[in-house]
């Protein structure tokens, strides 16, 4: 073992020292750039790269969200004076569900400024849009499949135009939201609440009322927002009340038409005029039993008969002034000297209906409802290719669902023309179609790339390296060859005498001629042996 070890410790003494200066700078370099960047890669590696989480929170709101996270035992950093939070890259959407399912955040958004990365020189506003647009859908769909039975997403994000002057404003922007739910799962109330959340934070300006989420199946899923319950005698709860109604009816028609011409090549927009007018009100009727006759239901009758027949006077006189009723005596004159008469009395009790009511009306009423649906014939540049039947269609079915959805009591009954005249049904082609973004996509790190092409370069420099060393090395062996073969070679004797010696020489001069790498193998083993 100790031989070996010296034998080991001498070769390697021996290989340094045959080492030219330029040799050993150059094998130090390459140790030294290989040691740096094993070092550099083994620290981008192992690192933890922290990314914004949320942006523009409120202090105090930044203080509860760093409550769970140390709760919790994850790692934070709170930037831009209080306002930002950053957390490990790895568990940043699994935390912002977790936090969206605990109603977090209440102010400020969800980051997404990293789409910036992506963004080449020289880039157009268009195309920067396109990016940006690209990135949140994308940041969005990674989110939802966080959401226990979310299998995927696709999301359509409709940003608004910026106008040219300060005052035109900001508009809303949209989203619809289309989820692959597992079979047979069911969202509870607070998944449904963390959805809309999640796609709201995500996008700047984006209220509630303005995200659509269905699944698969074309099966939507409402929020049920905190004003939902509240009365409607207050402006927000009418407001949200007329949103609701006219969501509902948009929905219904949007989901009916889309079916037949498909989902984009519709668009609905329904209008309502509701009545909020509450009426509490107290009836008390008396009405006939019988209102043909006018006449009520008898409950108890007496009849009374008297006649007399014979000599005397006869029975005469009308009844007293004042006293006339349905019940009399009829008295009948005779001759005089003779007569007779008949009294009939009749006594009928009747009653009638009385009714009281105690009537609670609607706290609102559907006076009025406008639908109007544009639609893209199936070949866009031929308005022709969607028939007038198609189209007559469509107005019979929106009358039908205004007529049933019209308050009676409120409106009356309509005729086919008034209803007909609540519906209008445009066809021409749609420009402002967004087109659906393939949300999976994948990037690899650009950091990735750097160690890389540095790998690369530090193994071409080594084996340029490696090679060159050897073929240094076979030139030296050569040029030592060739002085020994100098030293060997001596002028011929004409006269020279075949002895042991000079045969020897001859077959080591023949070796080198025609053998060199087996005589420099030679001369290596006569020289270790000295």
């Amino acid at each position: 073992m100790n031989e070996r070890l010296t034998k080991v410790k001498t070769d390697s003494t021996n290989f340094w020292s045959s080492r030219t200066k330029k040799q050993k700078g150059a094998m130090v370099g390459a140790l030294v750039v290989i040691i740096a960047f094993a070092s550099i890669l083994t620290y981008l590696l192992t690192r933890t790269e922290m990314v914004p989480m949320y942006t523009n929170l409120s202090q105090a709101e930044v203080g509860q969200i760093r409550d769970v996270l140390e709760a919790d035992g994850v790692t934070y950093e709170i930037t831009a004076g209080g306002t930002n939070i950053l957390v490990p890259a790895k568990q940043a959407d699994a935390l912002k569900v977790s936090l969206a399912n605990q109603g977090f955040p209440k102010t400020g958004g969800i980051d997404t400024s990293f789409f910036a990365e992506n963004a080449g020189f020289g880039m157009t506003d268009n195309e920067f849009e396109v990016l940006k647009n690209e990135t949140m859908q994308t940041a969005i769909v990674n989110l939802l499949k966080q959401v226990d039975g979310v299998e995927g997403a696709r999301v359509n994000i409709t940003m608004p135009k910026q106008g040219v002057f300060l005052q035109d404003g900001q508009g809303e922007a949209t989203a619809a939201v289309m989820l692959t739910t597992a079979p047979g799962h069911q969202f509870t109330e607070t998944q449904i609440k963390t959805l809309y959340s999640l796609v709201a934070k995500s996008v700047p300006n984006l209220p509630l009322e303005n995200i659509e989420i269905s699944n698969q199946h074309m099966e939507y899923y409402d929020l049920e927002s905190a004003t939902s319950g509240g009365s409607v005698a207050t402006p927000e709860g009418q407001m949200q009340l007329k949103k609701t109604v006219e969501r509902d009816l948009q929905r219904q028609v949007q989901n009916m038409l889309g079916t037949l011409m498909g989902q984009d090549k519709v668009f609905v927009s329904v209008t309502t005029d509701i009545d909020f007018k509450k009426e509490n009100r107290q009836e008390d009727l008396v009405e006939p039993v019988d209102e043909e006759n006018m006449s009520g239901i008898a409950i108890s009758a007496q009849t009374i008969t008297e006649t007399y027949t014979g000599t005397g006077a006869t029975a005469t006189g009308t009844p007293e002034a004042g006293q006339q009723t349905d019940n009399f005596t009829d008295y009948v004159e005779g001759a005089a000297g003779n007569g007779d008469y008949e009294r009939i009395e009749e006594k009928v009790n009747s009653d009638v209906n009385r009714i009281r009511k105690d009537i609670q009306e609607s706290p609102y009423k559907i006076r009025d409802i406008g639908i109007q649906v544009g639609v893209e014939p199936p070949n866009p540049e031929d308005l022709a290719s969607l028939p007038d039947e198609s189209v007559a269609a469509i107005r019979e079915m929106l009358a039908s669902i205004i007529s049933t959805s019209l308050n009676k009591d409120a409106v009356g009954d309509l005729t086919d023309e008034e209803v007909a005249s609540k519906v209008v049904v445009t066809v021409q082609q749609f420009y402002g179609k967004d087109v659906a973004v393939d949300t999976e996509t994948t990037a690899i790190p650009w950091w990735v790339w750097v160690i890389g092409g540095v790998l690369l370069v530090a193994i071409v420099l080594l084996v340029f390296y490696i090679l060159r060393s050897r073929k240094r090395k076979e030139e030296a062996e050569l040029s030592a060859i060739e002085e020994q073969q100098e030293q060997i070679i001596v002028d011929d004797i004409a006269d020279e005498k075949e002895t042991e010696a000079t045969v020897r020489r001859k077959q080591l001069e023949k070796m080198a001629k025609e053998k060199p790498d087996d005589f420099a193998k030679l001369l290596r083993s006569w020289i270790a042996e000295d």
